[in-house]
């Protein structure tokens, strides 16, 4: 596979340095993606960065991950508004240890000789006093090459502060060491890295005699609306399936606009391009069943297919009216607990159950799901009150441990619509 025409096909080339298609046709070579860990996980934003990495590895490439250890603790400028708030050393190392599961997951296991690279640029630092820093890296980029790039002029009115602006240099020594520690001539980013990429190319050209290094970046990506891509209404879309659970990732998919269902599946599909091509063909008259493939893919291979069918169950359970009660009774833990993120759930103390009067007690009092008891028996005479998927019919009916699916949950539904989860503790 040629790298840079399957990310022309894909759409996700913005633009490259000269020189880098000859240099890749010379055989296998290494390219960085860097990421700094300020955030608790990866999120779907990044992962069009992964995906770089991924093409640059099918395409017979080794792609290296560059942790920010260090410059995570500064923050990248690059066309923000303010000033980033410091996160504290503790916060970065906990964050990075916890995405670098993450890339492995997501890339294969780390390997120098035949796998993708995990590196951290603390290691670059930890050992540099701020002398040293200045006299062998602040000397290489003179301050009106710096502040000529974008990332810097765009924020000369709001403020911006040493600290802030150092970030190019450090970026820039981080692709000089890659370069000669891993002879790692390319670096890839978005294209509001561009700035920040070039300034690492002039940096090694003027620190190794003969160096020459490469840039390539990729489209930010935007939603037909033009909002950012990688939010829903609740906030960003998470990588941990403890921050966005696998059925709200898999939403997120199902409730794309169908004008961007052509760009997510070149971008982040991995079928062939015959393959993606006949779903793009078939947007038009069943944009609902794209979408679907779509999701199935994308949260079996980041979270698992185990995952994918737990989706499949907690679906039917919302919206399928025929769903069983021995259907209810065969989930698992995993998946009542899924369910339990959908729906408006309590936890209760398990001595609790059987030691109330009755149901109306239980749901109006303790778990405030009703407003009050007198609504709960009106429930169960109109015979719409059930339990684990059990018609309710005596008000004085007493919930117990023995309702309890995988020890620990209790299905209560009013209605067709209303749904609850009670979580025993």
């Amino acid at each position: 596979m040629d790298f840079l025409k399957e990310l022309e096909w894909r759409k996700i080339l913005h633009d490259k340095t000269p020189g880098v298609e000859d240099f890749l046709k010379k055989g296998s070579a290494r390219a960085y993606i860097g990421f700094d860990p300020t955030a608790p996980s990866l999120t779907i934003g990044n992962y069009v960065q992964i995906m770089l990495l991924t093409h640059f590895r099918n395409a017979g490439h080794q792609p290296i991950v560059l942790m920010g250890g260090a410059t995570g603790m500064i923050g990248d400028p690059s066309f923000k508004d303010s000033e980033r708030e410091l996160k504290s050393t503790e916060e970065i190392n906990k964050n990075l240890e916890h995405q670098a599961a993450q890339f492995e997951k997501l890339l294969g296991h780390f390997n120098e000789k035949d796998g993708p690279l995990l590196v951290n640029n603390y290691d670059f630092y930890k050992e540099m006093n701020v002398l040293d820093f200045l006299r062998d890296v602040g000397k290489s980029l003179t301050v009106n090459y710096m502040m000529a790039k974008d990332s810097v002029k765009n924020r000369l009115d709001t403020g911006l502060s040493f600290t802030e602006f150092s970030y190019q240099l450090l970026q820039s020594y981080d692709f000089f060491m890659l370069y000669k520690l891993f002879d790692c001539r390319l670096q890839m980013g978005g294209s509001d890295q561009w700035g920040n990429i070039t300034s690492g190319v002039e940096f090694i050209r003027r620190n190794i005699v003969g160096g020459k290094a490469y840039a390539v970046t990729s489209p930010l990506l935007t939603k037909s609306d033009g909002t950012k891509f990688g939010k829903s209404e609740t906030g960003n879309i998470w990588l941990d399936p403890k921050l966005t659970s696998p059925y709200q990732f898999f939403q997120f998919w199902l409730n794309a606009d169908d004008k961007d269902m052509s760009r997510f599946l070149r971008i982040f599909s991995l079928r062939s391009h015959s393959e993606i091509e006949e779903l793009e063909a078939a947007l038009a008259e069943d944009p609902r069943t794209v979408k679907k493939e779509l999701a199935e893919e994308l949260t079996t291979r980041i979270h698992s297919q185990s995952a994918t069918e737990a989706v499949q169950s907690v679906s039917s359970l919302l919206f399928d009216k025929k769903f069983t009660m021995e259907r209810l009774e065969g989930l698992s833990g995993d998946v009542l607990e899924m369910v339990a993120m959908e729906i408006p759930s309590k936890k209760i103390s398990i001595s609790v159950l059987g030691e109330t009067p009755g149901i109306a007690e239980l749901l109006a009092d303790h778990l405030s799901f009703f407003g009050s008891r007198s609504e709960v028996r009106r429930a169960i005479s109109g015979k719409a009150l059930s339990v684990n998927k059990r018609k309710i019919e005596d008000p004085e009916h007493e919930i117990d441990r023995h309702d309890l699916l995988s020890e620990r949950y209790i299905l209560i539904e009013s209605g067709k619509k209303k749904k609850f989860m009670v979580i025993a503790e």
